[in-house]
């Protein structure tokens, strides 16, 4: 048997992927890894008695307005890189946009307050738990994220690792929201992006181990 042959015998009957089936593929390992880490969160650390509350404030959709576009602009990557064709990636400069306009209101925050409070407002009350929180609950996330990428044909392995972590990690901030007290913008952008940060390159490394096919 030639190339030729070869190549129409295995594209005989090949019926087409549905358009949108990658993103709906990896919004099912999403869904059902949020779905164990929402319960983790609420055995481990429990959803804030005043959530209702909180949820009528400013600085609840702050953060998961930041969270969860940093997520969207994840899902963009991810859908790119779970693809054989992903050479050039396009919208890379989406996930900026959540981190600046995070910053911005950090820095407004920081001038409408005294500068003998600006480490207690960095701190908070949680600045060395929250990133391993965020790292923890993401792994049921990374995990769903895995199973759907084995699924798919991504060629780009750590890149696409790094992406399914980056898109754990800002989902699970955002599972995190519904306990963390914290109302600072900078702390937020310091303290959630360090766990972030800590599950992409978490997905970098085990991208080429665990996506190979």
């Amino acid at each position: 048997m030639n190339t030729d042959e070869l190549i129409t015998t295995l594209s005989q009957e090949v019926r087409p992927v549905r358009r949108g089936a990658i993103g709906r593929r990896l919004l099912v390992g999403l869904g059902l890894g949020a779905m164990v880490s929402t319960g983790l969160l609420a055995l481990w650390t429990g959803i804030r008695p005043d959530l209702l509350a909180a949820m009528a404030g400013f600085t609840f959709w702050m953060k998961w307005a930041y969270t969860l576009s940093l997520a969207l602009a994840a899902l963009t990557i991810s859908v790119q890189l779970a693809r054989p064709d992903s050479a050039k990636l396009h919208g890379l400069w989406l996930a900026a946009i959540p981190v600046l306009l995070l910053a911005g209101t950090g820095v407004l925050d920081l001038l409408r307050t005294p500068p003998g409070e600006w480490l207690a407002m960095w701190l908070g009350h949680s600045w060395k738990s929250c990133p391993w929180r965020v790292l923890a609950l993401a792994m049921p996330i990374f995990a769903g994220l895995l199973w759907s990428f084995r699924r798919l044909a991504p060629t780009r392995l750590r890149a696409a690792g790094a992406a399914a972590g980056l898109l754990a990690g800002a989902f699970a901030a955002a599972v995190y929201c519904l306990h963390c007290p914290e109302t600072s913008a900078i702390f937020v952008l310091t303290w959630y992006s360090l766990g972030i940060l800590a599950t992409s390159l978490l997905g970098a490394l085990l991208g080429p181990r665990l996506l190979r096919w």
